[in-house]
């Protein structure tokens, strides 16, 4: 059994090289990869809070990590129903809020890990959100470097962004460069598995469940199309711009040549 960051290392090399990813779902059979999952998360407010069921932090042991494991080696794990609370916005509003239960979310962990390693190389550099060691600070910190001729910016959002990404595009995109059905159809599975809000049962038709641990890195996935369609748009708009003021400074010299050349004349 291989070390867990042994195993982060490969796959982080593989999506530096652009290289598609196979066998990713063997990984999950990985005790290793829970420990360090396990690590990540013991610590946190929400590992003692209960989702749907009792499951929680409490009690955890290898034994049932191994449980899990050969759970999800048969393919026989069964993604629970998320609890759905509400908690309060800075604007008066209120926020959905998916609470998973504890061995959800230790599996939801994993697949963080493995989805961060190959995928995190290949976001654009200008992207911020969700991204380890990146947020607001280091965002605005780029304004300050790179921005500094600029005297306006547009801020926007992308209304209830986590509920809104459609499945099947999100399942495309990860299938372009992660070759294992296995790996798809657990995702899709967990994308699928719904929420209860007053022990009433709601299907999840579209997004990705605020609260879940994988979420943040699914959306990053997906919106990355978008960050690099903005960039790519930048960047030509900017070469447009740079091409027209040169040929602006050429006509300019020409005129001016021309100006001096009648009035040497006269």
């Amino acid at each position: 059994m291989r070390n867990a960051e042994t195993v982060l290392g490969v796959i982080r090399e593989r999506g530096r090289r652009g290289l598609p990813l196979e066998g990713i779902y063997r990984q999950l059979f990985n005790r290793e990869l829970y420990l360090l999952a396990y690590s990540r998360l013991y610590a946190r407010r929400g590992a003692l809070t209960r989702g749907v069921t009792e499951d929680t932090v409490d009690g955890m042991s290898l034994a049932r990590i191994d449980r899990l494991i050969a759970e999800v080696r048969a393919e026989r794990y069964k993604w629970t129903p998320a609890r759905r609370t509400y908690i309060p916005k800075a604007n008066g509003k209120m926020r959905p809020l998916g609470i998973p239960t504890w061995t959800d979310k230790l599996l939801q962990e994993v697949i963080r890990l493995l989805l961060e390693a190959y995928y995190e190389p290949q976001f654009s550099a200008h992207s911020h959100g969700f991204r380890p060691e990146r947020g607001c600070h280091t965002a605005l910190g780029e304004v300050a470097r790179q921005w500094t001729g600029t005297v306006w910016f547009i801020e926007g959002d992308i209304a209830q962004c986590f509920d809104r990404l459609d499945h099947e595009v999100l399942l495309t995109i990860l299938g372009e460069k992660l070759h294992d059905n296995r790996f798809l159809r657990l995702i899709a599975n967990l994308l699928k598995a719904g929420y209860l809000e007053e022990w009433k049962f709601n299907a999840t038709l579209s997004g990705t469940p605020q609260g879940a641990v994988v979420s943040p890195i699914l959306s990053n996935i997906y919106l990355d199309r978008l960050d690099k369609f903005v960039e790519e748009k930048t960047v030509t708009r900017l070469q447009q711009r740079r091409a027209a003021q040169e040929e602006r400074c050429v006509l300019q010299t020409l005129a001016g040549c021309l100006v001096s050349g009648e009035n040497g004349k006269a």
